[in-house]
């Protein structure tokens, strides 16, 4: 399902004193099958663009896109439910949206929300459960007596019983530890290339849209200031310390190592893998000569 935002403004509170521009003239396309990441500053406008993905938010200028339908300012649309049910969004701290008594039942609420079957939607929250690395016997507990971490899974698992074909996660590792965090993004990874699913990813880690995304896109104050490939975005890495974001602690560490040894490397590097080769070249071919 191809996604495409077109010259689309959002005022939050319009035609009121209160009225606030949140997002200005932005335009991104997302074909089919891409891993998108949006990264920002607090307030760039990031949630914002995530909510009109599955027409949460109905633009106040401009049109939204979504698969075979549009959404357009001022113009009403009953025929949403379809895109919201394959538009799936993980929020932030997704455990929070947990209400029911056991967790079979949190995560088949969803599907049978939309008309599947309880006996299809039970065996989508099997499977789902299998995604998200959890073990069947917790079907029958309740949610609230689980780990922090199975609960974010339980509430993740209910996004998947959807079975959407876009997935979009605002910050979905937020609170987590770093083992946590890879686990969780290994798995959302996994998912994106077995499901050949289009993902977008909302987040403030550089390193995460660096390892994973296909495309970033950079927003400050509304507006789209950059679009390109993780080697296109972080190719200019003086130039994102000084919109004040960060960059990966890759390219933090090739830049000092650089400034310390005057040695310029061909490119900027992603992996500390590929950091590492590249630096034992020039230093052996150094030797050599």
């Amino acid at each position: 399902m191809d996604i495409s935002l077109q010259h689309v403004d959002y005022k939050y509170q319009a035609n009121t004193p209160f009225e606030r521009l949140a997002i200005q003239d932005v335009s991104i396309d997302i074909p089919e099958g891409t891993y998108l990441a949006i990264i920002g500053h607090t307030g760039s406008g990031k949630s914002t663009v995530l909510q009109h993905l599955n027409a949460l938010l109905q633009p106040s200028n401009g049109t939204v896109k979504i698969g075979e339908y549009e959404v357009k300012a001022g113009q009403k649309n009953k025929q949403l439910k379809p895109v919201r049910q394959k538009v799936g969004i993980v929020f932030q701290f997704p455990e929070h949206q947990l209400f029911e008594e056991t967790v079979e039942k949190d995560i088949i609420f969803g599907p049978m929300n939309f008309g599947v079957s309880e006996t299809e939607a039970k065996e989508r929250a099997h499977l789902a459960l299998k995604h998200v690395g959890l073990a069947e016997e917790i079907l029958v507990k309740s949610p609230f007596d689980l780990s922090g971490g199975q609960m974010r899974r339980v509430a993740i698992a209910g996004v998947l019983a959807m079975e959407p074909d876009v997935i979009v996660l605002d910050e979905p590792t937020a609170g987590l530890d770093p083992r946590g965090r890879k686990e969780i993004m290994d798995m959302f990874y996994s998912l994106h290339k077995e499901r050949r699913l289009s993902t977008i990813l909302v987040t403030h880690s550089m390193e995460d849209a660096a390892r994973y995304a296909d495309e970033i896109v950079i927003l400050q104050q509304g507006k789209v200031t950059k679009k390109g490939t993780p080697e296109e975005i972080f190719s200019a890495p003086v130039e994102l310390l000084q919109m004040g974001l960060d960059v990966p602690e890759v390219v933090r560490f090739q830049l000092k190592l650089e400034n310390e040894t005057g040695i310029k490397l061909d490119k900027i590097y992603l992996t500390i893998d590929e950091l590492s080769s590249k630096v034992t070249e020039v230093i052996s071919r150094g030797v050599r000569s």
